[in-house]
């Protein structure tokens, strides 16, 4: 099996084949060493394949699998019932060493209980924790870590989220030791919950280069290039800010078509539009790390479209190429948490 080798999910997601074997062959495109393996009806793959003129191509391995988990599915009968669902049979490729990463946008609780499952945890970690970068006004990103996996933690596992996601952000973006800021409801170190108050101890004994305490604003303000906090509150503000993001947009197009003299300025306004359209485009952060895992692991989001796809893809060949894995176990070691 070759060795730059990504497995992709390709019956995942809410469209599934129409997105991510179109978005597959743009990978392989930007990528000459980059081999693909598509998982999942491989009559339906090839058929696709087929009428993108691509099904001979030499880079593309197919391998059949005759289930699919439904994004509705609980993680418990995708884990019991669907043991040759394309999501479960990528993983175990992962796990045999047949490919470097997994890249899937199917259910989110049954690609991590499955992942967690199959790939086991990286020694030292007790959680996994979904990370992903957001924009800030830097014109950089923030990473962000746990983002639903884990809705309590403790003090100990705040600090491993820490360590995991100044590790990814080292390895994606050459930065070399990270800022790091865990969210609390105040810069004052008294503020804060009690296991927030422990981690801030924790923090500020490790290696890490620890800023502190941030806020809310802090994120896209980009105060600190890690931002870190329990699933609970990172899936909160990141539904938010999702949230915040469609009104905004809502109530611009609303204002534009007002009336005959609006819709000028709009014409007019449209290249500032389209740029600014381009700078927030949710498709360019698509693609959550799972971290923690003995594997690496990329979740899309369900929803996106072949461009979106293929920025997961290409997340994954990045934490790839830039051996995720052992930088994390390296930073552990150091932190004698492993």
């Amino acid at each position: 099996m070759p060795r730059q080798s990504v497995v992709i999910d390709a019956m995942g997601g809410d469209i599934g084949i129409d997105v991510t074997v179109p978005a597959s062959i743009s990978s392989l495109t930007k990528h000459p060493k980059l081999n693909l393996i598509l998982v999942g009806d491989e009559t339906l793959i090839k058929k696709k394949l087929d009428q993108l003129g691509e099904l001979d191509n030499k880079r593309i391995i197919i391998h059949h699998s005759t289930e699919v988990v439904l994004m509705d599915e609980s993680p418990q009968s995708a884990m019991k019932n669907k043991k040759d669902s394309s999501m479960r049979v990528s993983l175990n490729m992962v796990k045999e060493g047949k490919a470097l990463a997994c890249v899937s946008a199917g259910n989110t609780g049954a690609l991590m209980a499955t992942a967690r499952f199959v790939l086991k945890m990286l020694p030292g970690i007790d959680r996994p924790a979904i990370a992903s970068f957001l924009p800030n006004q830097k014109n950089k990103t923030t990473c962000m870590l746990d983002l639903g996996a884990n809705s309590d933690c403790t003090a100990q596992q705040l600090l491993q989220f820490a360590v995991m996601g100044a590790m990814l952000t080292t390895a994606l973006f050459n930065k070399k030791n990270p800022s790091v800021g865990l969210l609390n409801i105040g810069s004052e170190e008294i503020k804060g919950t009690e296991v927030v108050k422990e981690a801030y101890d924790l923090l500020k004994q490790s290696h890490l280069n620890f800023f502190g305490n941030i806020e809310g604003d802090d994120i896209f303000k980009g105060t600190t290039d890690v931002v870190v906090t329990d699933g609970f509150v990172g899936n909160i503000a990141l539904k938010t800010t999702e949230g915040l993001a469609h009104m905004l947009r809502n109530f611009l197009t609303q204002e534009y078509k007002k009336n005959v003299l609006t819709k000028v300025m709009a014409l007019i306004s449209l290249p500032v539009l389209r740029a600014f359209r381009r700078r927030v485009d949710p498709r360019r952060y698509n693609g959550a790390s799972f971290l923690g895992l003995n594997g690496i692991v990329v979740k899309s989001h369900g929803g996106t479209d072949i461009f979106g796809f293929s920025c997961a893809i290409e997340a994954a060949i990045h934490e790839m190429e830039n051996k995720i894995l052992d930088k994390i176990k390296k930073q552990l070691k150091i932190e004698h948490i492993a």
